[in-house]
């Protein structure tokens, strides 16, 4: 009995990889230069969570919010910047006030005007007020806590692999970290403590997209000994194309549906997620995988014989005859 099988990659592929790696090195180096400067220059929209202020979610009591009306009336209460965004369906708000200086007297006095303006026509549904004792110690936990698992991963690298190995994967790593900031930059994404969330969970998917293409490279390397790294990069990549495809793509799916339903408090953490996702895939094959031609990647350069069983082949192997191939495509 047959079963018809859906592939998003076909089998046996013979994709060149290596042949692009003149365009995306280039690439790569001005989107990292690009996310500097925009972190620089531009810096992080942060929420509440590390600006300290006032958030409030509110909803009209009747037809559409009227954005442009609402911003008017928050302006002229003299907090100085207020934003004002629809999320969710068209009758949802969120009212972002700044900390205000004279303390918490002050904040909550400007909560006390805001929530006099709008009681008329919108009911709240949220509030939330962080002081900058809070927030303060919010941007501490979070750096360090993002810090030290980055020194973490490249430690873990480091003794997990060869120098040449190990040396790709932290390029690779950090790439994806400074492309997600830049991202954040870029877009004025609210970067809250979701973010950071986001920020360690794409280091950990594109170390393990990294290690999976790694590992595949160091054991073909192993068994055709002879042949240019170039070659044997792009057979590593082709022999796990169709899972990297098919486990980033159901993971995009449900990411997508989140930011589709999951509403504003994890809009941004989803977000970051699914860019990470795609520039995880991107490095690991573009980033990751040509340094090791450039470092000169051998077989001698291995620490072990591995699981190639003694048995050393020295060349590719032939391509299989027509016959072959129609009985297992048949099968």
């Amino acid at each position: 009995m047959k079963f018809l099988r859906f592939r998003l990659a076909p089998d046996n592929v013979k994709f060149g990889f290596m042949k692009f790696r003149r365009f995306s090195y280039p690439f790569s180096a001005l989107a990292s230069i690009l996310s500097v400067l925009l972190f620089l220059t531009w810096g992080l929209n942060y929420g509440i969570d590390f600006s300290g202020g006032t958030l409030l979610e509110l909803r009209t009591k009747d037809g559409v919010a009227n954005l442009a009306d609402l911003r008017g009336s928050m302006d002229k209460l003299g907090l100085g910047e207020v934003e004002v965004q629809a999320f969710g369906d068209n009758r949802d708000v969120s009212v972002r006030v700044r900390l205000q200086p004279g303390g918490d007297a002050a904040q909550q006095a400007a909560m006390n005007k805001v929530l006099e303006t709008v009681k008329d026509k919108y009911e709240v549904r949220r509030s939330e007020v962080v002081g900058p004792r809070v927030s303060g110690e919010l941007v501490q936990s979070g750096t360090i806590g993002v810090v030290l698992s980055i020194l973490a991963v490249l430690a873990y690298l480091w003794f997990r692999y060869e120098w040449q190995l190990a040396v790709a994967a932290v390029i690779a790593t950090m790439h994806d970290l400074l492309l997600t900031i830049g991202f954040f930059a870029l877009t004025r994404i609210e970067f809250n403590i979701t973010s950071i969330a986001a920020i360690l969970t794409i280091i950990g998917v594109s170390l393990n997209e990294t290690v999976i293409v790694l590992d595949r490279i160091r054991e073909t390397l192993r068994k055709y000994r002879k042949t240019a790294i170039a070659d044997i990069i792009d057979m590593s990549v082709n022999a796990v194309i169709a899972r990297t495809i098919m486990t980033s793509t159901t993971t995009l799916m449900a990411l997508l549906a989140l930011v589709l339903f999951g509403g504003h408090v994890i809009r941004s953490f989803s977000l970051a997620m699914m860019f990470g996702i795609v520039a995880g895939v991107y490095s690991s094959i573009f980033i990751c995988s040509p340094i090791l031609i450039y470092l000169g990647m051998r077989s001698d350069s291995l620490s072990s014989p591995g699981a190639s069983g003694g048995k050393e082949v020295s060349t590719l192997p032939p391509e299989p005859s027509a016959a072959k191939t129609g009985a297992r495509t048949g099968a």
